[in-house]
């Protein structure tokens, strides 16, 4: 299976989102997944199959746990595949990142003002 067709499943993302916090049991993982996406623990199971058998998860045993992790090497190998595309959205990430400063400085501004008392009301 492609990498992006594995993490073109909005239920994967979401274990793979879930594993990037650390490592975790197969069992903590089921009960989040099966909440937020109403699937059974059978279908969660299959996710993590497919994440595991492309590379993107690892499993060990613990006891009478799976602990599943984030295997980051796929996920080196996309970003750097998307590093030629880069170029056509970072110019406007940072022209954005740019207005949404100025955004926050104008408005920080306009608090400042707002808090000073106004010399005009004041009487001699």
């Amino acid at each position: 299976m492609h990498a992006f067709d594995v993490l073109g499943d909005p239920v994967r993302r979401r274990i793979l989102e879930l594993l990037a916090e650390g490592e975790q049991p197969a069992g903590t993982v089921s009960d989040a997944v099966r909440r937020e996406f109403g699937i059974t623990q059978p279908a969660v199971s299959q996710h993590l199959k497919v994440l595991r058998e492309n590379g993107f998860a690892t499993v060990r045993p613990d006891g009478t746990r799976r602990l599943y992790a984030v295997n980051s090497e796929p996920l080196r190998d996309i970003d750097a595949w998307l590093d030629r595309f880069r170029r056509y959205w970072t110019p406007h990430l940072d022209a954005l990142a740019t207005e949404l400063a100025r955004g926050k400085r104008e408005r920080r501004l306009r608090e400042a003002d707002d808090d000073s008392p106004d010399e005009s009301r004041s009487t001699p």
